[in-house]
């Protein structure tokens, strides 16, 4: 039975590897891995943990993880359930916590916090399903799930479910696209709402100074078509 346990964790391990090494564009050598991956030595380092932690050797499997985040600046609970094929790139500032869940093949980038928002011993950290993509600095909070296939924009805060096959962005996150991405691991492509209302209050400052030096007439024209603009801004927000 030992042996079985000791055999699928080195299967476990060897697949993190793997990960790391299809998945990350920049990699040229597997030398590489042994060096320039905190977020791999990390979860290399919580497989051993978990594996303690689950036989009853508690402290043990934090001190392992307290050591691993000294030298990674990742904060990995033990105790917390993750998947397979996990892929923490940079991984600098990332928290996973307790009660936390992840799926399979889910990427995480750097400063990403999966946290609780309760004191109390109960399931306070989220849930994560299969495939899931959350963008750097992100902060997932509370026992919430992101649904199977999601997105998460950078510095987003979530608080509330994110349904399968979406994306999701903003403080608080909102919900504004909707239906399976054929990129799911382009961040590039998550629209800036932060962006698009500063660019709308310019607009709208520009035009009332505008209004001063034109009729009347022309300024109704120009500032309805900018309230159509805002409109549909507000319907891309709605869940």
């Amino acid at each position: 039975m030992s042996k079985t346990i000791n055999q699928s964790l080195l299967s476990l391990i060897r697949e993190d590897f793997s990960v790391a090494y299809h998945k990350d564009p920049a990699i040229r050598s597997k030398v590489e891995l042994f060096f320039n991956y905190p977020g791999l030595w990390a979860l290399v380092n919580y497989r051993v943990a978990n594996r303690l932690h689950k036989r009853g050797f508690k402290v043990l499997s934090r001190m392992i993880m307290g050591i691993s985040q000294f030298f990674t600046s990742i904060d990995i609970h033990p105790a917390a359930t993750i998947g397979r094929r996990l892929f923490v790139d940079h991984g600098i500032g990332v928290v996973i916590g307790e009660t936390a869940e992840i799926g399979d093949d889910v990427t995480i980038y750097q400063g990403v916090s999966l946290g609780g928002t309760s004191l109390k011993k109960e399931k306070r950290h989220p849930t994560v399903r299969n495939g899931v993509v959350i963008g750097a600095g992100a902060k997932v909070l509370g026992n919430i799930t992101l649904g199977e296939n999601s997105k998460i924009g950078a510095n987003s805060v979530v608080i509330k479910n994110v349904p399968d096959d979406s994306t999701a962005v903003g403080i608080p996150a909102r919900v504004i696209q909707k239906g399976r991405s054929k990129d799911p691991n382009d961040q590039n492509k998550l629209p800036d709402i932060d962006k698009q209302m500063f660019d709308y209050l310019l607009k709208k400052v520009a035009l009332m100074e505008h209004a001063i030096k034109c009729s009347d007439a022309e300024f109704e024209l120009k500032d309805r078509e900018l309230d159509e603009i805002y409109e549909a801004f507000l319907d891309s927000l709605k869940n």
